[in-house]
């Protein structure tokens, strides 16, 4: 043990997140993913909208959640379930109204959180006037969208202009003969990327911004920034070796994602938010290397999205792969007081609970809500969610559509998008009808809501139980310290005026003995403030000998030295 923590040294960190004063409120926060669609159906007619997530706010409260950002709500057909927008300064019908909007953006201020929305550039609905327009080449639209005539081959074949491969698979380009031309699309056809290269769009979707603005959002979540921008020479990208042209993969990407015109984009974005009084925020959905990541801070991002704990690790990593994880980027970081966040889930992944097991799933929840900067839940995580699966005839994901029946299941977004718990009603007391949007999971009649809120060793009991330390200044603006214990037990701890938090984990599958004696600052007796379920019974416990500490198998416990164990009464 002497030996891994020799060549493991504890990590002490000055919580970049955090200046010495209280933090501002976006720093600390606990923000919670809604996604619409599958969050409370207020009509009857299978679908979430507005005024369910109006009628389910409380939850929130009692979750201590203090911002929840929009999966998209405007017009759209629908073909990438919101993410193709045919008019970005209006509320999708589905959904509701503008005034449902209005009412909802007041009583989330007046329940004293913040409301976000899903900012997306990228691209829009080809039903979208502006491409409609282009596509007949009427001014100042003829250019919004990227276009080509095509390469000509030596037999007079018009054919794409380079080897470009769409994210949904096949060719990124599409030929209108309207115009005799091709399109670029990142994503799906229907999706025509907007082009940056043109002042009028980069003016246009500032004024999109200002629009939500001035409706009193306090601020964005941009939707897949690195594909925003592309090399104007339309050059072919190298090939990675992968024989299939129609996969994503088939190419390098050195020519249509992080390209540096990127940055300067979301700089103006920044510049338009710092036009209003009030503190409004950027996050940056960036699935990129640690370096082009980083810059979205340099830029003006409050933070681009950590997505380490989703995409770097799963139910088989150790220890070491959690710490590595954590020091990477709290040390990345680039700006003095940076803000760190971390994600547990969201819609484009598999669930927590999916990912991880549930015991270890409860561990990362504990470890999410506890390290410093932003905590990010996706709905239905709080509860501890499951995949459901989802059959060829019911799948809706245009990602899992493309990938056909043979591999629909592997490319698919629909499992983690299914409707939330809430009871064990009616299609989990989601819906009043039996049919909704996407099936629910069958599990829903005893995996629920209201069923844990009656359990004190429930999923959504550590939740709410670990969520309310966050609100204490040791956890808002404590100092940071990593280190493992041994092969399979990493900790943190958290300090600030005396009071410290240490979150011990169990990465192994069988109970393990840990010495915390490394760990301890000012006090040889430690309290249990919480633990993952199969660790509850020791709960209010006090550890008198520091140096025998059992943690249970793929679980995790939550010490104290002046802070009394949680109590729900």
């Amino acid at each position: 043990m002497k030996s891994i923590i020799s060549l493991c040294a504890i990590l002490l960190l000055s919580n970049p997140g955090y200046s010495e004063s209280t933090p501002k409120w976006w720093q600390s926060m606990s923000l919670y993913q809604i996604y619409p669609r599958s969050f409370k159906d207020s009509d009857g007619n299978g679908i979430g909208d507005l005024k369910g997530v109006m009628s389910k706010l409380e939850h929130l409260v009692e979750s201590n959640v203090d911002a929840f950002w929009l999966s998209p709500i405007y017009p759209s057909p629908m073909v990438d379930f919101g993410y193709d927008i045919s008019d970005f300064v209006n509320i999708e019908e589905v959904f509701g109204t503008m005034k449902d909007f209005e009412t909802l953006v007041e009583a989330t201020h007046n329940a004293s959180m913040k409301i976000i929305m899903d900012f997306v550039p990228n691209h829009s609905s080809d039903q979208h006037e502006w491409f409609q327009k282009s596509l007949q080449k009427i001014e100042p639209y003829t250019n919004y969208y990227v276009w080509h005539e095509g390469k000509k081959l030596p037999d007079g074949t018009i054919t794409v202009p380079n080897n470009w491969v769409s994210v949904f698979g096949g060719p990124a380009w599409t030929w209108r003969e309207e115009r005799q031309a091709y399109y670029f699309h990142q994503f799906a056809k229907q999706q025509p990327d907007l082009n940056y290269e043109n002042e009028d769009v980069v003016n246009a979707m500032k004024n999109v911004m200002r629009f939500w603005l001035d409706k009193g959002v306090d601020g964005f979540r941009v939707d897949a920034v690195p594909h925003l921008c592309e090399d104007v020479r339309l050059l072919d990208e190298p090939l990675t070796g992968n024989p299939n042209p129609d996969d994503y993969g088939y190419t390098d990407k050195i020519y249509t994602k992080d390209i540096p015109h990127t940055y300067d984009i979301v700089k103006g974005w920044r510049e338009v938010l710092d036009e209003y009084s009030d503190e409004k925020i950027m996050m940056i959905e960036a699935y990129s290397n640690m370096t082009m990541t980083m810059r979205y801070y340099v830029y003006g991002a409050n933070f681009p999205f950590n997505f380490g704990f989703i995409t770097d690790t799963n139910q088989d990593s150790k220890a070491i792969d959690f710490k590595r994880l954590i020091d990477r980027w709290m040390v990345n970081m680039p700006i003095l007081k940076a803000t760190a966040n971390w994600v547990a889930g969201n819609h484009d992944k598999p669930r927590l609970v999916t990912r991880y097991g549930r015991y270890r799933a409860e561990a990362m929840t504990i470890i999410t809500l506890l390290l410093p900067g932003v905590a990010v839940t996706y709905n239905g995580d709080e509860i501890g969610m499951e995949d459901t699966r989802i059959s060829w005839e019911d799948t809706k994901d245009p990602q899992g559509c493309n990938a056909g029946k043979d591999g629909y299941e592997k490319a698919s977004r629909d499992p983690a998008r299914t409707p939330f718990q809430w009871d064990n009603t009616t299609s989990a007391g989601f819906s009043t009808s039996e049919t909704t949007w996407l099936p629910v999971n069958e599990n829903y009649l005893t995996l629920n809501l209201a069923t844990q809120k009656e359990q004190d060793n429930s999923y959504n009991a550590l939740y709410k139980a670990v969520s309310a330390l966050r609100k204490l200044p040791v956890i808002k603006r404590g100092t940071l310290t990593t280190t493992l214990l041994n092969d399979d037990v990493f900790a943190f701890t958290r300090k600030v005026d005396g009071d410290v938090v240490y979150v011990v984990a169990n990465f192994a599958n069988k109970e393990e003995t840990v010495d915390l004696s490394t760990l301890v600052y000012a006090s040889s007796q430690l309290n249990v403030y919480y633990a993952t379920t199969n660790a509850h019974h020791l709960i209010g416990n006090i550890v008198k000998d520091v140096h025998t500490v059992k943690i249970p198998a793929s679980g995790a416990i939550i010490y104290t030295s002046t802070i009394a164990p949680y109590n729900s009464k």
